[in-house]
């Protein structure tokens, strides 16, 4: 018998059991059930929730179209996903000690957080650089940097993500003359750019140029990529941002895969074959606290993607219909309120994500809503995954909880909740144009409104922070970034600066310039300027005075 949502009272076939548990005419806990996207949720489903269903259509078998179960045949049977903490504090030095003990531990890909400074383009010398350099990641301003934050690592053997968006063409250039300085074919280079441009805009607002400029960026880094470093996956689609500001799990699904689709038109605009480009595209996804709406999540994002590929651009290769994604368990879940029960949320986050079928996955250690995390924490977190991984036996099966009454059901929901934001979002022009006018952004500014009054309100409980308080918090200890990274990484570049040769600078900044101007492909010339020793500030200013910058539209 199906339950109605929000039923406040159960009604129940047959006499009312014995012992534990709802008995007939009993209250709920709650007027009405929401899962975290405010979708209303039953007590019970059964197949009445799926009369529209069709196991082979909109489920099929893992590896196989529409991807529903997995996009590989054996999933976790065959390989495991990717351990991938990310990492990155104070200098190159600093963080390449952590990545070899990290590497020593089990994990097995890196993935590098780099300081505000960095993220804006600033070298670490910079007046607006002042107080942020090494705080919140790695402080990289030259090719120099990126060599000694990669010391000692074969970079043909160990995958490599980078959480960078605005230059990231500048970072990835530095990364390729790095290789080739260490004689590592590009072809053998294995790894992310999270490159994402269009979710700046939306939700983190690091962003160096307008939408135009940092568009042909990607596509210029698309292309380069599909030729020359096959392995690679030149962008990441990020909905873990968008989350992160404060969206629902619906508009992460749905502003995400909107955004990948519009970097593909873009892409086959510039003259590139789907084919040739999508197989390397990737996705990064939130794993948020609800453990069943997440799981959702991830199985409607890889049914839409295929559809929407299939029926948009009609690739003749598979590969080019299968998402494949990062995830990361909910930073903007942390609590610095009794922290060691972070550990518990990342456990459940990390679960649903393994069991929503993610690729590789980071852990979020219990002290980052304190600090970045000590070496002391981030153990803790990749030991979560490895208990996972070997101890749960969750991975002995393909997509074990495909057939659930509730999950199917759930997946379908997300997948219309996508879907209305589609036409949302083509209505109004595509994506460029709805953030133009505010669109997304006020989604998501309504939606963190929304959950923040519900805890104000106590009706959406955090453990902690509005019940089950503890008046005397414990401390736990922090990592501490001292102001000597700052004046290490000042000397540093002055002493770079010194040994170069200006004249090698001043040209390849003119070369670059000139290419911006002429709306050729930029890659190489970026790559060849940072060979010349041009800085990460002084190659984005360059660009600058071609490209302009951006002001956001006012969305209150």
């Amino acid at each position: 018998m199906k339950i109605s949502p929000g039923s406040p009272v159960v009604q129940q076939e047959g006499p009312a059991e014995e012992g534990p548990g709802i008995r007939q005419g009993q209250q709920e806990r709650k007027h009405q059930f929401l899962s975290l996207s405010g979708l209303p949720i039953a007590g019970l489903y059964t197949q009445d929730d799926l009369e529209d269903w069709e196991p082979e259509r909109d489920l099929g078998n893992p590896g196989d179209f529409p991807y529903t179960r997995g996009i590989y045949p054996s999933m976790y049977r065959s390989r495991l996903w990717t351990m991938r903490q990310f990492a990155g504090f104070g200098t190159a030095r600093d963080t390449n000690t952590r990545f070899k003990y990290l590497l020593d531990q089990g994990q097995t890909g890196l993935s590098v957080a780099f300081d505000m400074p960095t993220l804006m383009g600033l070298d670490s010398d910079d007046p607006e650089a002042r107080g942020e350099v090494g705080y919140c990641g790695v402080a990289v301003s030259s090719l120099e940097d990126m060599e000694t934050l990669f010391e000692g690592i074969p970079l043909d053997r160990v995958s490599v993500s980078m959480t960078i968006n605005g230059p990231a063409a500048v970072i990835f250039a530095m990364y390729l003359a790095l290789a080739e300085r260490q004689g590592i074919p590009l072809n053998q280079l294995n790894g992310t750019l999270q490159n994402d441009i269009l979710k700046e805009y939306i939700a983190q607002k690091e962003w160096l140029f307008p939408p135009g400029p940092h568009m042909r960026l990607i596509t210029d880094t698309i292309a380069y990529c599909s030729e020359h470093v096959p392995k690679w996956h030149p962008i990441s689609i990020s909905g873990y941002h968008i989350r992160e500001a404060g969206s629902t799990a619906v508009q992460e699904l749905a502003f995400t895969l909107y955004d990948g689709l519009t970097y593909v038109d873009a892409a086959i605009q510039s003259g590139l074959h789907v084919d040739t480009f999508a197989p390397q595209l990737s996705f990064f996804f939130n794993s948020h606290n609800d453990f069943f709406e997440e799981i959702a999540k991830f199985r409607a994002a890889r049914r839409i993607w295929a559809q929407e590929m299939k029926t948009r651009y009609h690739p003749d290769n598979p590969r080019s219909l299968q998402l494949r994604c990062h995830a990361q368990t909910a930073g903007c879940s942390l609590m610095a309120q009794q922290p060691m029960n972070n550990v518990v949320r990342t456990t459940l986050q990390a679960l649903a994500a393994v069991l929503g079928g993610t690729q590789s996955l980071h852990t979020n250690s219990m002290d980052e809503t304190l600090s970045l995390p000590t070496q002391e924490a981030v153990t803790l977190a990749l030991r979560t995954q490895q208990i996972i991984a070997h101890e749960s036996e969750v991975p002995n099966t393909v997509d074990p909880l495909a057939g659930s009454y509730f999950i199917e059901q759930l997946t379908n929901r997300m997948e219309e909740g996508a879907r209305e934001y589609f036409r949302k979002l083509d209505a109004m022009g595509g994506m460029l144009s709805a953030i133009e006018g505010g669109f997304p952004q006020r989604e998501i500014l309504e939606a963190s409104q929304r959950y923040q009054d519900e805890i104000d309100r106590d009706e959406r409980i955090i453990v902690g922070v509005n019940k089950y308080i503890e008046p005397d918090q414990s401390t736990i200890p922090t990592l501490r970034i001292g102001q000597e990274v700052e004046e290490y990484q000042r000397e540093r570049l002055l002493l770079f600066r010194t040994h170069r040769d200006p004249n090698k600078v001043a040209e390849a900044l003119h070369e670059i310039q000139w290419f911006a101007q002429s709306g050729q492909t930029l890659l190489p010339h970026l790559i060849h300027a940072v060979k010349a020793q041009a800085t990460l500030g002084e190659i984005c200013l360059a660009l600058k005075g071609v490209f302009g910058t951006y002001r956001e539209p006012v969305v209150l």
